[in-house]
């Protein structure tokens, strides 16, 4: 008796687990390959990628719109994550703005697909970008806050202003393969670099 009320919550925790770790890995698959190949990509390539069967994927995301929802989460969290551990890393708050940017700019080549796959749910949207601005502004503002401490670049820019100035320059990319994005926001960050005033 003891044995068997046992056995249920020896099995199903690590079910739970195994759950939690197949969804992570299918999000990581497919947000990389909507980086290279756009949201359309056929979801076998996502399945493969993450070593799993089409039916996972099904399992966890019944419709292309609800995973691409769940990459959008899924970046925007990573993205969050990351601003911290990259100050902690990096050389200097210049260079980890920099590689933060260069993954904001990932994020932004899937939540271009976002809005023709939610194009019926504006709510839904609209939260999701309440969820992005709460997430990110403030570890972009820290980012740019600790480069200017540091000397590094000018200190009136704002963080709002800043991905909003990336996500500009990002737009063409969608629709022209010779559109070099990540070149123009390196020069975009590169500019942001405080320099002496030649008259001092």
């Amino acid at each position: 008796m003891t044995e068997s009320s046992q056995h249920p919550e020896k099995t199903t925790l690590p079910k739970r687990a195994d759950a939690r770790r197949n969804e992570q890995m299918l999000l990581d698959a497919a947000a990389a390959l909507f980086v290279t190949s756009g949201v359309e990509v056929p979801v076998r390539e996502i399945a493969a990628r993450a070593g799993v069967g089409t039916g996972t994927i099904y399992r966890h995301f019944p419709t292309r719109a609800d995973l691409i929802i769940a990459v959008y989460r899924h970046q925007v969290d990573a993205c969050a994550e990351a601003g911290p551990a990259l100050m902690a890393s990096h050389i200097s708050p210049h260079a980890a703005l920099e590689a933060w940017i260069n993954l904001f700019v990932d994020f932004l080549v899937t939540k271009h697909g976002l809005a023709a796959a939610m194009h019926a749910d504006r709510t839904g949207f609209d939260a999701l970008h309440a969820y992005f601005l709460a997430c990110l502004v403030p570890v972009c503002a820290e980012l740019l806050s600790a480069a200017a401490d540091a000397g590094e670049i000018r200190g009136d820019i704002q963080a709002l202003e800043l991905m909003r100035g990336v996500g500009n320059l990002c737009i063409g990319a969608a629709d022209d393969p010779h559109y070099d994005a990540r070149r123009l926001v390196h020069l975009l960050i590169a500019g942001l670099r405080q320099r002496s005033s030649p008259l001092a």
